[in-house]
């Protein structure tokens, strides 16, 4: 099935006389016929469902849609895109361990990875995703243990070289983890661009609407985990009366690790009425995504021919430092996400956002109504003055997410702050 038809059918397959649309099971818990089913369910030696803490049905059939959208071997939910960033590497980081990360990455993510990691034992070294294989090589140690970007960062608006970043990870004999909000699969499969792990804040686009918060992990399976590195997924795990994942899940080892050891022990999934909201908005994310690319498209020209405007970072436009990249791994749009600066720096910036009437300033992105956020005083407020550099932030920067209103409304609502610059 092409994407636009997966994001309707793949993941729940109704039976005979079973209903046409995903059910919401409402429950915690799970009815069994014997003891013994109850045992093999928690040796994990049997499929099933054991309790709504590690799985659910409503959110299962979630999960198999995206691992389908993503072209993965399996994929887990989790309350938020944080939690998501957060087991991803938990599920293969322990103390004394290294990883590495794009710099141009949501600050939310940055404070994940600067400070509780490190409080965890876990050390991150951030490095310019832009430069060359030789000097990204200078960042890895012995005890390095995976390499993270965003295939959009936000807010920089940085394209991501997913085959670059992926070929010195696999040197290395470490795994690729790649954010893949802004883009969605719709736009971009990083997988295919040889990515281990991709993961999401469904926050975003994939629900669309601002309705409800969460996450997702997607496996790849294609991460040889046996490569000497990773004892965790190779080696007798005692909770679980000696299981080793790889021998028992093979290419599904590390998200079955992710759901049976952390998401047990963390608590971090979603109820099934999320689940079926998210759903809701994956049926319709091609449309909705098409719609926000042609939007964002037509803003960013219209914000680069003002001389109130220091520059936009969006990939299609002509002159652009990430376009070529875009071109290659974004061929159907770079997603209804701008950023820009304001000449004149913060004060003009906020005078431009609260002269607005259509775009609601809000702390969110990426859904169907237009908003605005100052990353600097807002998302990003914790980052030092060179963290806020290396993420690509201005004092004027203003991050425009651009909905799904009539274009003409947009613009002119655009204008508004334009003229309210003096």
């Amino acid at each position: 099935m092409k994407i636009e038809t997966k994001c309707l059918h793949a993941g729940y397959e109704p039976a005979n006389g079973e209903t046409r649309v995903l059910p919401i099971y409402q429950s915690t818990t799970y009815k069994y016929d014997s003891t013994d089913h109850v045992g093999k369910l928690f040796d994990l030696s049997v499929d099933g469902h054991m309790y709504s803490r590690i799985s659910n049905p409503t959110v299962d059939a979630v999960e198999k849609k995206i691992a389908a959208l993503e072209g993965g071997v399996g994929a887990l939910c989790t309350t938020s895109g944080q939690a998501a960033s957060l087991i991803s590497m938990l599920n293969i980081l322990s103390a004394g361990d290294h990883f590495i990360s794009a710099s141009t990455i949501y600050g939310g993510t940055v404070n994940l990875f600067a400070v509780t990691l490190k409080r965890l034992g876990i050390e991150c070294t951030f490095v310019d995703a832009s430069a060359s294989e030789d000097e990204l090589q200078k960042a890895f140690r012995p005890n390095t243990k995976a390499v993270f970007g965003e295939t959009i960062a936000n807010p920089a608006i940085a394209v991501l070289d997913i085959e670059k970043l992926a070929r010195v990870a696999h040197k290395n004999d470490v795994p690729f983890i790649i954010d893949n909000t802004f883009a969605t699969p719709v736009l971009c499969r990083p997988i295919e661009f040889g990515a281990d792990i991709v993961i999401h804040s469904t926050t975003k686009y994939m629900d669309g609407h601002a309705i409800q918060v969460g996450g997702v992990i997607v496996d790849s399976g294609k991460f040889n985990w046996n490569n000497g590195k990773f004892p965790c997924l190779c080696e007798r795990d005692e909770s679980y009366h000696g299981i080793v994942y790889t021998e028992h899940f093979g290419a599904a080892a590390y998200i079955a690790k992710a759901r049976v050891q952390l998401m047990r022990d963390f608590g971090a999934y979603p109820s099934a009425q999320d689940a079926f909201l998210l759903n809701l908005g994956l049926e319709t994310l091609p449309l909705r995504i098409e719609r926000h690319c042609k939007n964002a498209d037509t803003v960013a020209h219209f914000l680069a021919q003002s001389d109130k405007i220091e520059f936009v970072n969006y990939p299609t436009l002509v002159g652009n430092g990430y376009k070529e990249l875009a071109e290659k791994y974004l061929p159907n749009g770079a997603s209804g996400v701008i950023s820009f600066s304001v000449k004149g720096g913060r004060d003009n910036a906020v005078k431009f956002m609260d002269a607005l009437q259509l775009a609601s300033i809000v702390v969110h992105v990426a859904d169907i109504r237009t908003c605005v956020l100052h990353p600097a005083s807002s998302t990003h407020r914790q980052l030092t003055d060179e963290q806020l550099v290396g993420a690509g932030i201005t004092p004027g920067l203003i991050r425009l997410s651009v909905g799904l209103e009539n274009i003409d409304d947009i613009l002119s609502d655009i204008k508004l702050g334009l003229d309210a610059i003096e």
